[in-house]
């Protein structure tokens, strides 16, 4: 009866590497989740314009830049603008200090290296309320 959660999963800035990225998404697919990837180095601004075109449930964004503050800053600010509210997730190689500033600026969640899809799936799906009761 629950609609198909719909993520769109993004590289932000000249971060090369997407196997984790690709990773996550297929992962949510195999959950039965609808996934829309970008591809490689895409802007804040294209981000969320892919995401309000695709009517998503959720955004999901790999940075290994290290420019995950600035870019998570900017893709919530956009949206802010635009008037899209979804839950944004972040995964990456991220220090606990910047997650946890990361939440406190609205990021629903931060993974790191290793994360089980099984935990990201579950975390999706609670945000989005479809969570197995």
């Amino acid at each position: 009866m629950d609609k198909k959660i719909r993520v769109l999963i993004a590289k932000p800035g000249l971060d090369g590497h997407d196997r984790g990225a690709k990773v996550v998404a297929r992962g949510l697919r195999d959950a039965g989740m609808e996934v829309i990837y970008t591809g490689l180095r895409q802007t804040p601004e294209e981000i969320v314009k892919a995401a309000i075109q695709e009517d998503v449930d959720v955004i999901g964004l790999s940075i290994l830049s290290g420019a995950h503050m600035s870019i998570c800053k900017k893709v919530l600010e956009l949206m802010e603008q635009y008037n899209f509210h979804v839950p944004v997730f972040v995964g990456g190689i991220i220090p606990p200090d910047d997650a946890e500033q990361l939440l406190k600026m609205g990021i629903a969640a931060v993974f790191g290296p290793g994360t089980p899809i099984s935990e990201i799936v579950k975390k999706v799906q609670e945000v989005v309320g479809q969570g197995v009761a």
